[in-house]
């Protein structure tokens, strides 16, 4: 690949097999990835190229819209469940039987957990697949398209939780190799633990792969807006722990300058942030690219153009000017207020959209409309971005942000590491004090160990559990929920089912092992769990109780994406009752915001006509709200103002329904 001097680096780098991009949701991530790989297709013939996405909820077809890519680059959009399905059919008989050797466990309980171990880790087998075809040299390159942060940062730490689940096979092989040495004198490895050192090698080998800096390469892609420095400036820093690297970061879909009012805020606003991100030096020694804000979506034959655009960002390129417009968000069609028996509010969408936004502007117009009443406005996000967005520290406590008004940022791997803290605690006690004359050396390590075949995503829903417990106990009496980007959000919608189903087979385990699962806080720990389990999957199937707030923008691939999340929502019995279209462009005289406003006009038709049902909120952009004065006065434009005896009314409705839906809980958990 030849270097032409006005490209970034990593477009350049023959020694490069793996390329990553990442970055906030709604950035671009996809667009930048597709274009790198027609790119170094085009310009090493030669050379196999493959573009991939693990993204849960893929749009790499989307993307490319037909567009035929070369012949020698394949584009795949990786089916990580029929991986994991692929791994159970084949290795399914070898975990039982790992289990059978080791522990006092039987067939019928150990095929329940081995079932229930597994769901969650699909993720981990599409990289590990990725890993396998680095090494098999079956592509010159790999460009990969990585899901949002919070599931990026989830992936890159599932090596340390695969290491774990692969300690706790080894453990129960432990004990059989003792009796074979024994009673046999000698102990000859066999089939399965060829299959525990394989694994480990095979997660080994993947983890070596992300930090060899010859080989792999991380590009985080921003847009200048405050939100998404913060979040890029977390991933950063969670990669440098990681070390992996990281040498270039897109900035992309930055304004011209141009005398455009919109474009002209648009870009005051763009370079005070990218002033501001340079001035702070934390990013020193790193090379920004910027790419401009096109006028027509970039898909299809667009992609081979978007790195020509491209030009390297400095501190001297940076030209402020302050044209900033004092303007509010205009909103078309305001939403009705949501029923007054709705105890939980979801906000989802693709990454990017601006669900923070949406959902804190929602939860504080709640607050000032509904007096006397308790609302909790919360992120199960595991990029966290609610304190940037109000502008204020919030944490794993709720916080008070505004009269009627609290705010927490849950700390979903605190919650597990509590309960296998607790759990490991009651363990060693009972042990020492109930059977201190029996040498359980074996066993004790695999009862140590029970909690690491838990399936992935139990830390989210003891999270969400614990705020569901807030609601029950009468603490608050509306939850506000900003969620993860879709293909995160769906598959925690998903989780409560095989969570439930899990803590059912580890209450069964208590009963029928109960001479050595005496565990009586643990026990009731996870009663408690079950109950709140209950009461949050009561409320998500009930549209009188729970509704799922859509938020999208006007582009193919967030339409694609929407589509997508309304089906899953009408599968699972969710209510959307409201879609907010957010960032849409005015019309003006202007060339650019005159081709995006009137392909966003094309769109918005689509969009009525797909979803005729879901009442349609148009948002147009208004500079990036930030702070309480500023959401305050974009969830009174989002809503419409009512006056005092409306929301007196509403305010009396709200607690009648609140107080008896407090008491169903209890009752009915």
């Amino acid at each position: 690949m030849k270097h032409t001097g006005h490209v970034p680096s990593f477009l350049a780098r023959p020694s490069l097999r793996l390329l990553l991009f990442g970055g906030k949701g709604g950035v671009g991530k996809t667009t930048c990835a597709a274009a790198a790989a027609l790119r170094m297709a085009a310009h090493s013939p030669e050379q196999s190229f493959l573009l991939v996405s693990t993204d849960p909820a893929h749009s790499l077809q989307d993307c490319f819209a037909g567009f035929e890519p070369p012949a020698n680059l394949k584009v795949l959009e990786l089916d990580t469940e029929a991986l994991l399905k692929m791994f159970r059919e084949r290795h399914l008989q070898e975990l039982k039987e790992i289990a059978l050797r080791g522990t006092f466990l039987d067939e019928e309980d150990i095929n329940r957990f081995m079932e229930l171990s597994l769901p969650g880790m699909d993720e981990l087998f599409g990289f590990l697949e990725i890993s396998a075809w680095i090494r098999e040299h079956a592509y010159d390159g790999i460009i990969v398209d990585m899901a949002p942060t919070g599931h990026t940062l989830h992936l890159l730490a599932m090596p340390e939780f695969i290491r774990k689940w692969i300690e706790a096979q080894d453990v129960l092989l432990a004990k059989h190799r003792y009796m074979k040495k024994i009673f046999h004198g000698s102990y000859q490895r066999d089939e399965l633990d060829g299959f525990i050192e394989g694994m480990a090698l095979s997660v080994q080998q993947m983890n070596d792969l992300f930090m060899d800096h010859r080989q792999c390469c991380f590009i985080p892609v921003m847009i200048a807006e405050a939100l998404s420095i913060e979040e890029t400036m977390d991933l950063i820093s969670s990669l440098q722990r990681l070390k992996m690297d990281i040498r270039d970061i897109v900035v992309n879909r930055l304004y011209p300058d141009s005398t455009c009012p919109v474009c002209s805020e648009g870009r005051s606003r763009q370079t005070r942030e990218l002033a501001n991100l340079f001035g702070i030096g934390k990013l020193a020694g790193y090379r920004f690219w910027g790419a401009p804000l096109y006028p027509k979506e970039v898909l299809g034959g667009g992609l081979q153009g978007f790195w020509k655009g491209a030009w390297e960002l400095t501190t001297a390129s940076l030209t402020f000017m302050d044209r900033s417009l004092e303007q509010g968000v205009t909103v078309e069609s305001p939403a009705e207020m949501p029923s007054e028996e709705t105890s939980l509010i979801i906000f989802a969408g693709k990454g990017g959209v601006g669900k923070t936004t949406l959902a804190s502007a929602t939860a504080l117009h709640l607050a000032k409309s509904i007096h006397g009443k308790e609302i909790l406005l919360f992120s199960a996000d595991p990029a966290h971005s609610l304190s940037d967005c109000l502008n204020m520290k919030i944490g794993p406590d709720p916080i008070r942000v505004a009269p009627g008004l609290s705010a927490m940022e849950v700390d979903a791997q605190a919650e597990f590491d509590s309960l296998n803290k607790e759990y490991q605690k009651e363990l060693k006690h009972f042990l020492s004090a109930a059977l201190p004359n029996l040498d359980l050396t074996f066993d004790r390590e695999v009862m140590e160990r029970i909690l690491s075949l838990s399936p992935p995503g139990l830390d989210e829903i003891m999270a969400l559990t614990l705020v569901m417990d807030l609601l029950s106990r009468g603490r608050y009496d509306l939850l506000v929920l900003d969620a993860a980007p879709t293909g995160h959000l769906l598959r925690l919608l998903e989780l409560p089912e095989i969570i439930d189903t899990w803590l059912k087979a580890f209450f069964r385990l208590f009963l029928k092992y109960k001479q050595v699962f005496h565990l009586p806080k643990i026990s009731q720990r996870l009663i408690k769990m079950s109950k709140d389990l209950k009461g949050m999957r009561s409320i998500l199937h009930d549209p009188g109780k729970s509704a799922l707030y859509g938020v999208s923008i006007l582009t193919e691939m967030a339409f694609a994406e929407t589509k997508d999340l309304v089906s899953k929502c009408t599968e699972l019995g969710i209510a959307m009752p409201v879609l907010f279209l957010n960032l849409a462009t005015p019309d003006s005289d202007c060339p650019l915001c005159s081709q995006i406003s009137e392909r966003e006009d094309r769109l918005r038709d689509i969009y009525r006509q797909t979803f005729p049902r879901i009442h349609q909120t148009l948002v147009y952009r208004g500079g990036e709200p930030r702070g309480i004065q500023c959401l305050e006065g974009l969830g009174d434009r989002l809503y419409g103002d009512g006056d005092d005896g409306s929301r007196l009314e509403k305010t009396q409705k709200f607690g009648a329904a609140s107080n008896f839906f407090a008491r169903e809980m209890r009752t009915g958990a």
